[in-house]
């Protein structure tokens, strides 16, 4: 039987006891109903991941034993950042489930000129720090023992004019009637999606200035979310740990 996944943020010693956070003992006595001497994993992004048990269970409240640790790596050899437009509603909560399930080592959410989807400082706070609990519920549940960096969001226009050279950088341009360039990918990558509206022209002239290549996915013009997904998977089907499938 699979054990369930716990992740603290906290050092873990072997032989010392922890109390759980209040929503994962909560989620652990009433939805997964634990008991006391119930096997668990524990983990913290260092790369690490802790045999644990149970300790004991009052009320809400859960204290679990940790165990020894053990190095697991479970992170794909091409570290992607995925540079996406925030689209309305939940999407975005999809988008960071999924990249994180795929392996994506950052996330940077971006406000486009087409975006629907407008946040104050506040509500970007806000945002980031959800967004970064969905990345730890993803890798609770898929077995990644580092969790993504997750970017507070920010203006795409600002973000490209700070870029430093780096990786190989490429922008989903759903037009483009060229074929894909030739890529040899061996450490790291980045890749743009654009708005529900895509990118403006103005925005992908600075993505070429900030040297990113234009590529796209095929002929058929994909959702946001759709794009996302699509553009991992393809990169890691390449490049990444999908290619022995």
């Amino acid at each position: 039987m699979r054990l369930t996944r716990v992740y603290l943020d906290a050092e873990l010693i072997p032989g010392t006891v922890v109390e759980l956070p209040p929503d994962t003992a909560a989620h652990l006595v009433k939805v997964l109903r634990a008991r006391s001497g119930d096997d668990l994993v524990l983990f913290n992004g260092s790369g690490r991941e802790f045999a644990g048990s149970i300790e004991g269970v009052g009320g809400s409240r859960v204290a679990a034993q940790v165990g020894q640790g053990l190095e697991v790596n479970r992170e794909s050899p091409l570290a992607i950042t995925l540079v996406q437009s925030v689209p309305r509603g939940d999407r975005m909560d999809f988008i960071v489930q999924k990249a994180t399930e795929l392996g994506v080592a950052r996330i940077v959410p971006v406000l486009s000129q087409r975006s629907v989807v407008h946040l104050d400082r506040k509500q970007a706070n806000s945002k980031v720090a959800h967004w970064r609990a969905v990345a730890v519920s993803a890798c609770e549940q898929c077995g990644r023992n580092r969790v993504p960096q997750v970017d507070p969001p920010q203006q795409l226009l600002k973000y490209l004019g700070e870029l430093q050279p780096g990786p190989v950088r490429l922008v989903l341009e759903p037009e483009l009637s060229a074929g894909n360039p030739a890529l040899n990918l061996e450490e790291s990558a980045e890749i743009a999606i654009g708005p529900e509206g895509g990118f403006a022209p103005d925005e992908l002239e600075a993505f070429r200035v900030a040297k990113f290549s234009p590529v796209t996915l095929g002929p058929r013009i994909l959702r946001t979310e759709t794009a996302a997904i699509a553009a991992v998977v393809w990169l890691q089907a390449r490049f990444g740990d999908m290619r022995s499938l």
